[in-house]
Order: structure tokens, then C-alpha cells, then sequence
């Protein structure tokens, strides 16, 4: 009996440990997102503005992260990594930007090109089976709940309505980036430089917080038949 009970308490022991080291539900389905967008933003950063490295060779070296990602979930489970691949484009067209010279009008028209690629890539994800942003929204609606990720999975794979609100959610957040895209670049022509500097950036906070309060509208229906499948399964 002893014996008995000692190998329960080595087995419960065992259990109890790996359940410790296994991350929260919703870290690991966070951790896609920061490995692929993260990742190559923060290489670029430390590589070109703390380590000094040209523009070009700063995109090259982070180009890494989402290459090796993409190359990976396409070797392994014979999948595109979409996030990862969308880095890789946006590295890419930051990478033939870097030979693009001129006034500081067409400098300022050039930044706002990969907020255009980004947008026309989420844009075109909607006429897909995966819209992009899903991604980005599943682990806000899901909260790392085993039940509510099961219950997204049921309702991507079956249900029209929750398809039609993921589609309408990349379709906004495309729509604001290309709105934001085309008024930096007329702003980059008609307006003054000076005024451009610091407009941009209040361009591109807009177009964020646009696709963050118009995007509840697909969201919150979404959270709300995820919430009802998960409680009726």
C-alpha cells in the first residue's frame, strides 16, 4: 500500500509540476502573435537605432524572424504562417523603400507605403478563408478559455453569420490603414513639410483607434456567439 501510495504522490507530484510550467491559455495563444510581429519590429529597432546599422541592413537581419517562421509552418505543417509572411512582405517592400531617395516630400509619401501593403493584404485576406485579423481578435474573444476556443473553432468552420463579422473585422481595420495610407500621401504633396512631421504620426494613431471603436461592430457580435456556443456546448 505504501508503495502504492508513494507512486500516486510521484505521479500527482509530476502533474502538478507540468501543469505549473504550462503557460496560460492565453499566453500561448499570444505568443504566435508576439514571436511574428514583435519580434521583427524589435530586431529592427535595436539593430538600426541602438546598434547603429544601416536601414537596409537592419530590415535584412530582421527579415530573419518571419522567414524563418513562414519557412518553418510551411516545412511542419504544411501551412502559411500568414502573420509571419505579412512581416516578411512588409520587410520586403521596406527593403526596395530603402533605395528610394529624393525630397523630403516623397521621403514622407514613402513611409506611408507600408501602411498601403499592409491594408491591401488584410483587405484581400477578407475575400479568404482566414481573414487576418482573426488572428489578432480570437484572444481577446477566446480569454484562453478551453471552451471558448473550441467554440470559435465550431463556429469559423460552420456558422455564416460569425464568418460574415470575421471578414467585416479585416475588412474595417483594412479600410482604416488605406485611409490612413491615402491621406499621408496627399498630405505628403499639398501640405506643408513641417506640418507633415508630427501629422503622420496623428494619422496613423487614427487610423488605429478608427479600427478599434468601428471594429466593435464585428467584435462584439462575435464575442457574443462565441459566448453563447461555448455555454451550449
Amino acid at each position: 500500500m505504501s508503495q502504492i501510495a508513494a507512486a500516486d504522490a510521484v505521479t500527482t507530484g509530476a502533474a502538478t509540476a507540468v501543469t505549473a510550467k504550462a503557460p496560460h491559455p492565453l499566453v500561448r495563444t499570444l505568443r504566435p502573435l508576439a514571436v511574428d510581429i514583435a519580434g521583427p519590429l524589435a530586431a529592427f529597432y535595436l539593430l538600426h537605432s541602438g546598434l547603429g546599422t544601416s536601414e537596409f541592413a537592419a530590415l535584412a537581419w530582421s527579415s530573419a524572424f518571419p522567414v524563418a517562421r513562414t519557412v518553418l509552418g510551411l516545412a511542419k505543417d504544411r501551412t502559411l504562417n500568414r502573420f509571419a509572411a505579412l512581416m516578411l512582405g512588409v520587410n520586403l517592400v521596406g527593403l526596395v523603400l530603402t533605395t528610394v531617395s529624393g525630397d523630403a516630400r516623397l521621403m514622407l509619401a514613402k513611409e506611408a507605403v507600408l501602411s498601403g501593403f499592409m491594408a491591401l493584404a488584410i483587405l484581400g485576406s477578407a475575400l479568404t478563408a482566414r481573414p487576418l485579423m482573426s488572428a489578432a481578435l480570437r484572444p481577446f474573444l477566446t480569454k484562453g478559455e478551453a471552451a471558448r476556443e473550441a467554440a470559435w473553432d465550431r463556429l469559423a468552420a460552420g456558422s455564416r453569420p460569425f464568418r460574415r463579422y470575421e471578414r467585416l473585422f479585416s475588412v474595417i481595420w483594412g479600410s482604416a490603414l488605406l485611409a490612413e495610407c491615402v491621406a499621408r500621401v496627399a498630405g505628403a504633396f499639398t501640405l506643408p513639410v513641417a506640418t507633415m512631421a508630427w501629422l503622420s504620426t496623428v494619422l496613423l494613431v487614427g487610423a488605429i483607434v478608427a479600427g478599434s471603436m468601428l471594429g466593435q461592430a464585428a467584435a462584439q457580435p462575435m464575442e457574443k456567439l462565441v459566448r453563447t456556443e461555448a455555454a451550449a456546448a
